[in-house]
């Protein structure tokens, strides 16, 4: 997953929500990451409707991919990922994987294997996520490696849908 300069860094961001008009949300968010000092839109994935991984009792989720080009450093556009969630109404207390208005993750970051406190990557859950893998292969390349992981392909041919689709005409 190289940028088509040594100066940036390419980066998948996975972007979610189930309250509050969600398909907005993910709209919104998307264009104020593409609007942020150091960050150009690469691709952006078909919006999703998946299942909830947490508690049943919640609504679906509304689930995207989008890849960036950025001359941040990883800790600074996460930083600036989580000022977005905030403007959009994130709290965060409560149940794991409960609902939420926003949630942006940083899935990968160039070749890059991190384990801070504050950021793991490759993203600790996404090769067992049907919400990140499918939106993300339709945007990566198809040979895309997941650092300390493997090739997206294997990933994607280990893990059912779930109900996973694609939203249309949204």
């Amino acid at each position: 997953m190289r940028p088509p300069s040594p100066d940036l860094h390419r980066a998948c961001i996975g972007l979610g929500g189930n309250l509050d008009s969600p398909v907005l949300a993910l709209r919104s968010a998307r264009q104020a990451i593409a609007r942020q000092p150091g960050i150009r839109e690469v691709a952006f994935s078909s919006l999703y409707r998946s299942v909830p991984m947490g508690p049943a009792d919640q609504p679906d989720y509304v689930n995207a991919v989008m890849m960036v080009d950025t001359t941040l450093m990883p800790l600074q556009l996460l930083d600036i990922l989580q000022t977005i969630e905030n403007d959009h109404g994130r709290v965060r207390q409560g149940e794991r994987w409960g609902s939420r208005t926003l949630d942006l993750d940083i899935l990968l970051y160039d070749d890059l294997e991190m384990d801070d406190i504050r950021l793991k990557l490759p993203h600790p859950g996404m090769t067992g996520r049907e919400f990140v893998l499918y939106p993300l292969a339709e945007i990566a390349p198809a040979d895309l490696n997941i650092p300390g992981k493997g090739g997206l392909s294997g990933w994607l041919a280990q893990c059912p849908r779930k109900g996973l689709m694609v939203l249309q005409d949204v």
